[in-house]
């Protein structure tokens, strides 16, 4: 069909492109993205039909498919059945939080760091593992076969964040980030789907992009992971697992019920989906929920770390693995890493076992209580989302500005914090919300005076 036919007709996005730029429909992908970078096409939009885009051009069907399908693996578009396809909401948004260097003139309330309080105590372990006479053993290559003691210290702080497993089970990662990454490349293929919350962790985000995989968002409830939409995405989406954080979810500072939690774990099973459950906050909890990995251990692939529990700089992440997956997410880890560093996985062992531990969790966890206290003094008259154990509070926007809007207002006084469209997946509504950590502030006074500059930005909008 000619364009000109389409002169008057209601299309939202009506492309020119040069046909004798081949292959065509790169030319057209080229073009969709460029329009979505321009502001052409703003997040949110809803693209013509494939069919009806197809007549508009007079080209076939399967040149729109494809041009579409590359701006799909960008992340630049989300489809859904019966929906359509859209502008992702996260097409224009920058997920990777941590800035190359630490902004000199903004109060860090961006990035969730744990407070410091335990960097000493791990500094005098270190110490006291360099004076040991064989201490040349941590600068070489670590060994599987080595690792037999520090696997019982990884048995240890699982099942303080509420989950049973056995060494056979467990394998080694440089951090949950590398985790994440060696199990959706050795479990997914380029163009698979995975199921996430409408609003998920960026480094998640950032990997899928990376490796192809698309990220489909899953409805919510009050913050938790619908079961009932999560059984409608395996029988509908083309799913192959889903991605979780049950506890102190990031960003929204929400926590999944133990039924929900038994829930999305028999629709696993059923489904044979694989789930990958994030367990970088458990630990932050006294009294830990029980693992969605305890209702499906076949199913998930559970990741504990102690980087936002106690320092971020110690890079292990442990990762026990059903036995089905073991052997391809073994193989991924070991082209990624090769092997871990035998210094920092002997660092953290140790720190694990020593009556220390306990006692580094509580003092963190008493930091973190009088931190969100304060925050509850500042923002008694908006909602927070969030519990006093928590290192980062989801805090919900007054009036029409959005939660970008925010983040640049925040920026241009003095105080970072991350906006609602940084987390936001696909063609889901980002909230108008930020996201503030409570304990990145290095002293309490700078937490009060970044919390003084956001509650008068607040004020401002009431």
């Amino acid at each position: 069909m000619p364009i000109n036919s389409f002169e008057n007709y209601p299309m939202s996005w009506k492309p020119s492109i040069d046909k004798t730029e081949k292959p065509i429909y790169q030319a057209l992908a080229g073009q969709l993205e460029q329009d979505i970078l321009d502001g052409v096409l703003l997040p949110g939009t809803k693209l013509p039909p494939q069919r009806e885009l197809a007549d508009y051009l007079d080209l076939n069907l399967s040149t729109i498919s494809k041009a579409f399908k590359v701006c799909e693996l960008k992340g630049l578009l989300s489809a859904s059945v019966g929906s359509g396809t859209f502008v992702s909401y996260d097409a224009l948004s920058n997920a990777y939080l941590l800035e190359d260097t630490k902004p000199k003139h903004l109060i860090e309330m961006g990035a969730t760091l744990p407070d410091d309080s335990s960097y000493e105590p791990l500094l005098l372990q270190l110490k006291s593992m360099l004076q040991e006479t064989d201490y040349e053993k941590w600068f070489g290559y670590g060994r599987a076969g080595e690792s037999i003691w520090q696997k019982d210290a990884a048995i240890k702080l699982i099942r303080r964040g509420g989950f049973e497993t056995t060494v056979d089970h467990i394998l080694f990662a440089n951090g949950g980030q590398n985790a994440i990454a060696a199990t959706l490349a050795s479990l997914c293929k380029p163009g698979d789907r995975i199921g996430v919350d409408h609003h998920t962790y960026p480094g998640l985000k950032t990997v899928a992009a990376m490796l192809s995989v698309q990220i489909v968002p899953i409805k919510s409830e009050n913050y938790e992971m619908s079961p009932t939409s999560f059984e409608y995405a395996c029988k509908n989406e083309n799913i192959k697992g889903i991605y979780l954080i049950p506890d102190y979810h990031n960003p929204t500072a929400s926590f999944m019920s133990v039924e929900n939690r038994k829930r999305i774990a028999a629709i696993s099973k059923k489904y044979k989906q694989f789930v990958i459950e994030d367990a970088s906050y458990h630990l932050l909890n006294k009294n830990p929920l029980p693992a969605v990995a305890s209702f499906a251990p076949e199913q998930v692939i559970y990741i504990a770390s102690l980087s936002k529990s106690l320092a971020p700089g110690l890079r292990l992440a442990y990762v026990a693995v059903p036995s089905q997956f073991k052997e391809p997410i073994s193989k991924a880890l070991y082209n990624l890493n090769i092997t871990v560093s035998p210094l920092l996985a002997e660092l953290t062992a140790r720190t694990i076992v020593s009556n220390q531990f306990e006692i580094l969790i509580e003092s963190h966890r008493e930091q973190t209580i009088r931190r969100n206290q304060v925050v509850d003094r500042y923002f008694a008259d908006y909602t927070c989302v969030g519990v006093e154990t928590g290192i980062f509070r989801w805090l919900q926007l007054p009036g029409k500005i959005t939660g970008a809007e925010f983040e640049t207002l925040a920026a241009q006084q003095g105080v970072q914090v991350y906006a609602a469209e940084r987390f936001v997946v696909g063609n889901s509504c980002p909230e108008r919300a930020v996201r503030i950590s409570v304990c990145a502030p290095k002293t309490l006074e700078e937490l009060e005076q970044g919390l003084m500059i956001l509650k008068r930005l607040l004020n401002d909008l009431t």
